[in-house]
Order: structure tokens, then C-alpha cells, then sequence
């Protein structure tokens, strides 16, 4: 197992959103604020290493006519779990991210590597990918919060450094367009632009070399 190409693939060449273009909807519907995008990736993050532990430990148990509704029963648990800590004891961003956290259990980056990947690996393999995955995952959530709350808000950090954050333009001058769905949509085009172009770039030079 390649830590280094794990990563390298969560990261950039295999990235959830980036790469594989999934979990678009929740990417782009909180990412207004850079605690909103701390909380979803790291809620995904947890989501995913737990359930592809459980679904690569029960990988040889499971039929294969109900493998999909067995891993959406373990998705599912995990999702639930999760869902009443954030009420419990991160009530405002459970207010926060509302229905985003309990649709994770259809989120396709759940499903989709304990499809193609925990259902055909080792359990400590199948916890690195979720890993992996979770980190890239949150690396293009706080990246856009960034973008957008810079942009659309003046800020930077609300809900991480203070309620409102730390203001860096003045009132006048941010763009409220960008805290709307076209800014999402903009951002993350613009993102996902970069990253194939960086990718093409690494390949590039690997073929060179």
C-alpha cells in the first residue's frame, strides 16, 4: 500500500469533487463559510473511514444481490451517529449544514468507495483510502469557503475566528453574488479547471521523465 499515491490521488488526480465530480450539491451549498466546510468535511471524513472499516470487514459476509442496501444500512448508521453529535454538542453548525448532513447517507462519495474500493480491500487499506478521500474532500471545501466568504462576505473564518470572522475588505466592496448558487458553480468550475490542468501538468513531466 503507497501512502504517498493514496494521497496523491485524494488530493488531486482521483479527488472526490475535482476528480470524480461527486457530492457536488453539498459542495457547492455550504461553502459560504469556512466553518460550514471544516464541519462537512471532517463529518464526511469520519463517515467514511468508519464505514469502510465495517464494509471491509464484512466484505466476504455480505451477498452480493444486497450489497448496495447493506452498505447504506452501514452509511446510514454512521450518518445517524454523526447527525446527533453535531445537535448535541455543535448545534450551530447543524443548523448550519440543515438536511446536507442526513442526504450524506446518498452521498456518492460514500457509496462509491465502498463500492469500488472497501468492498475489495483489507480493513487498514480500506481506512487510509477513507481517509484519503475525507482529506481531499475537505481540502476543496475549505478552499472554496475561502474563495467565497473572501469574496462574498469580506471576510475570513466566521463561526472559526469569531461569530463574523475576521473582516479583510472593507463592507463596500464584496461581491454578495458569490455567497449565492452562481458562486458556487463559479468557484468550484474554476477550481476543478485548475486541478485537471495540474494534473495534465504532473503527467506530463512523469511521461517526460
Amino acid at each position: 500500500m503507497n501512502f504517498k499515491k493514496q494521497l496523491r490521488n485524494g488530493i488531486l488526480t482521483n479527488n472526490p469533487v475535482s476528480g470524480q465530480l461527486l457530492g457536488l450539491c453539498s459542495t457547492m451549498a455550504i461553502t459560504t463559510t469556512l466553518f460550514n466546510g471544516i464541519g462537512m468535511g471532517l463529518s464526511v471524513t469520519i463517515i467514511l473511514i468508519c464505514s469502510n472499516v465495517v464494509i471491509s470487514m464484512l466484505r466476504k459476509v455480505i451477498p452480493d444481490k444486497i450489497r448496495i442496501a447493506a452498505y447504506i444500512v452501514v452509511i446510514a448508521g454512521f450518518v445517524t451517529m454523526v447527525d446527533l453529535l453535531l445537535q448535541a454538542y455543535l448545534p450551530a453548525l447543524s443548523e448550519n449544514l440543515g438536511v446536507f448532513i442526513p442526504l450524506i447517507v446518498v452521498n456518492c462519495i460514500i457509496l462509491g468507495r465502498a463500492e469500488s474500493y472497501a468492498s475489495k480491500n483489507g480493513v487498514f487499506a480500506s481506512a487510509v483510502d477513507g481517509l484519503m478521500q475525507g482529506v481531499g474532500y475537505t481540502v476543496v471545501l475549505v478552499i472554496m469557503c475561502i474563495v467565497r466568504e473572501l469574496l462574498g462576505s469580506g471576510t475570513f473564518g466566521a463561526g472559526v475566528l469569531g461569530a463574523d470572522g475576521v473582516r479583510i475588505l472593507s463592507e463596500q466592496y464584496p461581491a454578495m453574488l458569490m455567497i449565492l448558487p452562481f458562486g458556487g458553480f463559479l468557484t468550484l468550475g474554476c477550481l476543478i479547471a485548475f486541478t485537471q490542468w495540474f494534473n495534465q501538468r504532473l503527467a506530463d513531466k512523469e511521461a517526460s521523465a
